[in-house]
């Protein structure tokens, strides 16, 4: 009995033969070791002078001294709070229409001409546009840092959302399952890996908006501290910023590939690197 049972239990998916994580970790890190190793040389040397570009050495003495007076975690907190904002509201616009689109011939029919239509134009041709409507407060930045967000995850989800087996969804539907039964216990899981590619690259664009939209009359955040770094021409919190808008978009992209692997572990089973 107790044989035929373990018969019938799933097996495990096979784990993948991959490197060892510190190696994996000095692989990662040598692009970026050498990237500094030469920004260093060509400012240590002269080739690049500090009214051109600072040298790592002043970034880092410049982020002790902002992070000592309190200007840097003000500025970090009030940029990724918007980005933040932007991205859930732009990721769950574009994951509901995505799912409406992929799900049913009249949901496509009603959505999608539209949402491509807009997807077309520039989401920065649009920043004039809503200083207009929405004023310079929050507003306007966090809707153009959503909508920035919506259109990869609308394009990712519907096409995942169409690719979804449509045998399992038959059989869902013959053991009677209605449509949001089936849209929330078969096409969201079948459509997982199109959902989180698409909430990656609307993480890395949350960011990319959040640099267009802090050109908006802002008074706090990473954009204000580049703004009066212009104004006394300070290279070297220039670099910070640029380098801090960079860390924000790996970190997160860092945690959604974290999450995404724990969700679908059976993706890195099957991985060939």
């Amino acid at each position: 009995m107790n044989a035929a049972v373990q018969g019938l239990v799933a097996p495990k998916p096979p784990r993948a033969a991959g490197r060892a994580p510190a190696l994996t970790f000095a692989l990662r890190a040598v692009g970026p070791v050498l990237l500094l190793v030469a920004w260093y040389a060509a400012t240590a040397s002269g080739a690049l002078t500090k009214d051109v570009l600072a040298g790592p050495q002043d970034v880092v003495k410049t982020f002790g001294e902002l992070w000592a007076d309190g200007q840097l975690p003000e500025a970090l907190r009030v940029s990724v709070t918007r980005a933040g904002l932007g991205l859930v509201l732009g990721a769950s616009t574009g994951l509901l229409l995505g799912v409406v689109s992929g799900f049913t011939r009249l949901g496509e029919e009603l959505v999608d001409s539209s949402m491509q239509a807009l997807r077309a134009i520039p989401f920065l041709a649009l920043t004039s546009l809503f200083v207009v409507w929405f004023g310079i407060e929050e507003a306007s930045k966090i809707l153009l840092i959503g909508v920035a967000c919506t259109f990869p995850m609308y394009v990712n989800v519907s096409s995942g959302v169409r690719n979804v087996d449509r045998k399992v969804v038959e059989a869902a539907r013959s053991f009677g399952l209605g449509r949001l039964a089936i849209a929330r216990e078969v096409v969201l899981p079948g459509a997982l890996p199109s959902v989180f590619a698409g909430l990656r690259l609307a993480t890395t664009l949350s960011v990319i908006a959040l640099i267009a939209a802090e050109e908006i009359n802002v008074t706090a955040g990473l954009g204000y501290l580049m703004a009066r770094a212009t104004d006394y021409l300070r290279t070297d919190i220039l670099a910070l910023c640029v380098l801090l808008y960079a860390v924000i978009g790996l970190l997160a992209d860092l945690a959604l590939r974290l999450i995404e692997r724990g969700t679908m572990p059976w993706r890195r089973a099957v991985s060939i690197r």
